[in-house]
């Protein structure tokens, strides 16, 4: 008889005798133990290869984003992944990513990270000067931009979120009058 992981009272049930909680499994018609409250979607791994990458998320001006790992794409809850394009001796609008931490990680070209440091006095704006191989972690609401200074070669970087979702909330400046932190 088939176990049916929505069925929490099913067959199949058992205890986890190593679990102090009595946390509820289920066996899979393959014999694995798994948690009860997991569904059958995401009790397996999801690739995403570079024809099913979306094109239609949040965009800036001067880049083009599309997702690989998200809630639309495989099901993730908690993480958003994908990739952004800079074209040759392009700047992006200025823009934040929410309450969304970024991580990024440059695959080609040479972009530059603009944002302004307002640790002192007067704000400065700032300029990180990156190539592959390099990591740049965004704060939550810091507004920034992404800039391409090659005339010849487009930018290309991974991103990953914190969010299920890509969060981009474009403005008009990289000060941050019109930051809302919600």
């Amino acid at each position: 008889m088939p176990v049916h992981p929505s069925d929490p009272t099913g067959p199949g049930l058992v205890r986890d005798p190593s679990d102090a909680t009595g946390a509820r499994l289920v066996r899979t018609p393959s014999g694995v133990l798994v948690p009860a409250g997991v569904d059958p979607f995401h009790r397996t791994l999801h690739h995403v290869a570079p024809s099913g990458l979306i094109g239609r998320t949040s965009q800036t001006s001067g880049m083009t984003r599309v997702e690989a790992i998200s809630g639309k794409t495989v099901g993730a809850r908690n993480l958003w992944m994908g990739q952004t394009h800079v074209t040759a001796a392009t700047a992006s609008g200025d823009h934040h990513h929410g309450a969304s931490e970024t991580a990024i990680y440059v695959v080609s070209g040479h972009p530059v990270f603009v944002f302004l440091d307002v640790e002192g006095h007067e704000p400065v704006e700032h300029r990180i000067e990156t190539g592959p191989g390099d990591y740049v972690f965004v704060p939550p609401f810091v507004p920034h931009r992404e800039e391409n200074p090659d005339p010849d070669t487009e930018a290309v970087v991974v991103i990953a979120r914190t969010t299920q979702e890509a969060i981009v909330v474009n403005l008009d400046g990289l000060d941050w009058s019109g930051v809302e932190l919600r």
